[in-house]
C-alpha cells in the first residue's frame, strides 16, 4: 500500500482519532501525528493551560498553523483536535492536501468515552454533558464537509474502525494505491 496524501481524522472529542489513528497508521506503515500532542509540546504546557492563560482564540490559531506546517509533511496519519476542522481555512488546506476522515459517534458514546476525563477545558462548566451535546450539535453541520464519513459505534473495537477507515480510503486512488478490500 502506498498512501500519496495525508488522512486527516475529525470529529468530536471521544470519537477515537487518536487510537485509530495510531492503528491506522500501523496498517499503513506510516507515520502518525497528533495536532494537540505537536501543540503541547511546542508550548510546553497542557492544552488547558494554554486555554487558561492564552485563550481559546490564540490555542485555535496555533493549531490552524501547526496543522499546515504537518499537511507540508511526509504523507501519515494525522488526528486534530475536535475544533480543528471548524476554520474553514484548515478544512480547505486539508481539502487540498489530504483527506478529510470524520469519525462520526453519537451523544451517548461521547459522553461515556469523556465523562471522566479532566483534559476537555471545553467541558468544564457545570454541566458536562449539556456542552457535549450542544458542541455536537454545532459542530455536525461542519465535520459533515469531510470528505469521508465513518461510523464509530460502541460494539466496534479500535481496529475495526481503523479497518473501516482503510475501506473508505480505498475508494481514492488519489490517497491509497495497492489496497483490497
Amino acid at each position: 500500500m502506498k498512501l500519496h496524501k495525508t488522512v486527516v481524522l475529525v470529529g468530536m472529542m471521544g470519537a477515537g482519532k487518536t487510537a485509530v489513528g495510531k492503528e491506522l497508521a500501523r496498517m499503513l506503515a506510516v507515520p502518525f501525528l497528533d495536532s494537540d500532542e505537536e501543540i503541547v509540546a511546542a508550548a510546553a504546557m497542557s492544552i488547558s493551560e494554554i486555554f487558561e492563560r492564552d485563550g481559546e482564540d490564540f490555542f485555535r490559531a496555533r493549531e490552524a498553523e501547526v496543522i499546515a506546517r504537518l499537511m507540508r509533511g511526509t504523507p501519515g496519519v494525522l488526528s486534530v483536535g475536535g475544533g480543528a476542522f471548524l476554520n474553514a481555512k484548515t478544512r480547505a488546506l486539508i481539502s487540498d492536501l489530504g483527506v478529510s476522515v470524520w469519525l462520526r459517534a453519537d451523544l451517548e458514546l461521547l459522553w461515556s468515552r469523556v465523562r471522566q476525563k479532566t483534559t476537555r477545558p471545553l467541558l468544564m462548566t457545570a454541566n458536562p454533558r449539556a456542552t457535549l451535546a450542544d458542541l455536537l450539535a454545532q459542530r455536525e453541520p461542519l465535520y459533515a464537509k469531510a470528505d469521508l464519513v465513518v461510523e464509530t459505534l460502541p460494539a466496534y473495537a479500535i481496529a475495526d474502525t481503523a479497518r473501516a477507515v482503510l475501506t473508505k480510503l480505498a475508494s481514492r486512488a488519489d490517497v491509497l494505491e495497492g489496497v483490497s478490500t
